[in-house]
């Protein structure tokens, strides 16, 4: 047993904020209250912590199979359990593309065998993700997926969209969509704008991204289905989410790090800071800030895109897209928007949490019964991010070097201390 003392633990859904202890007995919650003592358990000091339950990500890479040399399940789990993620959802654009049951149960049997936290596939929402034909998507449910996507790429049209929705809500699975015009994006590499043009950069307009969402949004309220749009970047974007609410449609969304922080002023001829979709204007930036406070964005997510250092060592318009983020997402939203004073410490664990949880349709709560995860983080530690300590094999990242206040201390799963930082969160 593991007695996690004294911390504050906060836990959106029961609306708890208090200093209390969080008594784990195995892979379950067995208790929660104040001056919890047991016998014989391991005692976890949180003092001046906050024990949140384990954080979820929504949107991630981790590119086995066939990718290994940029990102294996067992590196970059490794990298989210340093970055306090308990859970993560992998993306299916692998090698082959995750679309058939056979594959996704390949994932899991890796993963049980290898990975630090959980490991939830996403299937192909096509086969191939080529936007042709339907994915083997209950086959692939049966196996352990938990949502569909062509991640990577769009769902191919509405009318493709409009079966994929129809079949996945009678398997009652979401439909994740990087939403993007595959005809106005074309050839683009940044945000079009004063600062793509001053780079001499080919533009992709952030309409690309927001058709595309109008189009999801429709077929979402004609099918009845569950939505999410992924890594959304625009404020076009988030109207129509917030209209698709508004109307009671199943429709959510996420918003990533790097895009609640960084803007396209920020881009030079610097790959790090290419990433689709692209770093979007201040306007953008700030809309999205706000969607963040008042509700209307559901999630924070990484879109861990980890890529091996030789493919992003040359120019920009060759570089792929994408950056690693596993390691900075909670210290980018503590220093972005909770120490700014944006929105609360509860929110931003709401977004890490229950937010990305209901996406799934599960429950993430610090209760008696429910699964032993949990995050444990300090608001006040210290930090510089050093790209070359990660345990992820790749370095894409803008945020090397940049120094943050607040971090992940302990990492719980399953009852098992996965991470735990050298200062503030000691066991004894």
């Amino acid at each position: 047993m593991l007695l996690v003392k004294e911390g504050r633990v906060i836990d959106p859904a029961s609306g708890t904020d208090a200093v209390m202890d969080v008594l784990l007995d195995g892979a379950r919650i067995s208790k929660a209250g104040a001056n919890l003592a047991v016998d014989g358990a391991e005692v976890l000091d949180a003092k001046g912590l906050i024990v949140a339950p384990g954080f979820i990500d929504l949107h991630c890479h981790l590119r086995e199979p066939g990718q290994e040399i940029s990102e294996t399940i067992e590196t970059g789990t490794r990298a989210a359990a340093r970055g306090g993620f308990t859970a993560v959802c992998t993306m299916p654009n692998t090698q082959p593309v995750n679309d058939s049951a056979s594959i996704t149960r390949g994932i899991v049997e890796r993963a049980a065998a290898t990975a630090s936290v959980r490991v939830w596939p996403i299937g192909a929402a096509s086969v191939g993700s080529k936007g042709d034909a339907l994915a083997e998507i209950a086959a692939m449910k049966n196996s352990g997926i938990v949502a569909v996507s062509d991640d990577g790429k769009p769902i191919a049209s509405a009318r493709l969209m409009r079966q994929v929705m129809d079949y996945c809500r009678a398997l009652n699975l979401p439909v994740i969509d990087h939403c993007e015009d595959a005809s106005l994006f074309a050839g683009g590499v940044m945000r079009e704008g004063p600062q793509s043009i001053k780079l001499g950069l080919k533009g992709i307009p952030s309409q690309s991204e927001s058709i595309c969402v109008g189009r999801d949004v429709e077929v979402a309220g004609l099918t009845g289905a569950r939505l999410h749009i992924a890594h959304m970047s625009t404020k076009a974007s988030l109207d129509y989410v917030r209209w698709a609410k508004k109307m009671g449609l199943q429709v959510s969304c996420e918003v990533t790090p790097h895009h609640f922080t960084l803007t396209d002023e920020h881009v030079q001829y610097d790959t790090h800071y290419k990433m689709n979709p692209p770093l979007a204007s201040r306007a953008d930036r700030d809309a999205l800030i706000e969607g963040l406070a008042d509700g209307s964005i559901d999630a924070i997510a990484t879109d861990h895109a980890p890529h091996h250092p030789a493919s992003k060592d040359v120019e920009f318009d060759r570089a792929p897209f994408g950056i690693t983020g596993f390691e900075t997402a909670l210290a980018l939203g503590l220093s972005e928007l909770v120490h700014s004073g944006k929105i609360s410490f509860a929110r931003l664990v709401e977004l890490f949490t229950t937010g990305p949880a209901r996406v799934l349709s599960i429950e993430r709560k610090i209760a008696a019964g429910e699964p032993a995860d949990l995050t444990i983080f300090s608001t006040e530690h210290q930090w510089t991010f050093r790209a070359a300590d990660s345990p992820s094999k790749s370095r894409n990242t803008p945020f090397d070097g940049r120094t943050f206040r607040g971090a992940p201390m302990a990492t719980i799963v399953a009852g098992r201390v996965v991470y735990r930082r050298e200062a503030g969160a000691s066991a004894k």
